[in-house]
């Protein structure tokens, strides 16, 4: 399998073999990601699917602590591509959507007081408001509302589908300067949705 103990280290770049060596290591700390500027690399075959699958030359990576190690690295530039990287190393990968799942949610409150805190697939957990914001885009298919929220850096999590259906059920009007509008409410923040999105396809 790629994600064995010898193949997967044997044919990764030398920053991500140092990197990896920490995977079940107990310090679980951040990397300072934002602020390494190392050079660019290349490409390397890792994709993250839109399920949240990490795979490494079209194989799954099933050891999830180091899915959660490389994860930890992760970063999306202002090119909008993503990266993994090191003090040392920046390598590209491909993402299909999103690098992260949102994958349950606890509501508290309602109305203009409602705050909605969601845990990714991988373990972050974030409260939705200022510092973490919804955003909304149409599913190029179906038509449906894809939401996604801000996690760290420019990092997103996609809303997964029962997820989805939760969160439209908080849908609410909400009348400013601007007229009335229909949105979610979170950590005293509005995030509206475009009305075309809630518009059914053609």
């Amino acid at each position: 399998m790629a994600d064995g103990p010898v193949n997967i280290v044997k044919t990764m770049p030398d920053g991500l073999k140092a990197l990896m060596s920490r995977a079940d290591a107990q310090d679980k700390s951040s990397p300072p990601v934002e602020k390494w500027n190392p050079p660019f690399c290349g490409d390397l075959d890792i994709r993250i699917a839109r399920d949240g699958t990490w795979y490494y030359l079209g194989s799954p990576i099933g050891r999830e602590a180091l899915v959660k190690l490389f994860a930890s690295v992760l970063r999306k530039d202002e090119d909008g591509k993503h990266y993994l990287v090191t003090p040392v190393e920046k390598i590209g990968i491909t993402v299909d959507d999103a690098p992260l799942l949102a994958v349950e949610m606890a509501v508290e409150d309602a109305g203009e007081k409602q705050v909605l805190t969601v845990r990714t697939n991988l373990g972050d957990l974030v409260a939705i408001g200022a510092e973490h914001p919804l955003r909304f885009e149409k599913e190029p298919d179906s038509g449906g509302l894809k939401p996604y929220v801000h996690i760290r850096g420019r990092l997103e999590a996609l809303f997964t589908r029962a997820l989805m259906y939760q969160l439209a059920d908080m849908i609410a009007e909400h009348k400013d300067e601007d007229g009335s509008r229909m949105g979610i409410w979170s950590g005293g923040t509005y995030f509206p949705i475009d009305p075309d999105l809630l518009s059914p396809p053609e």
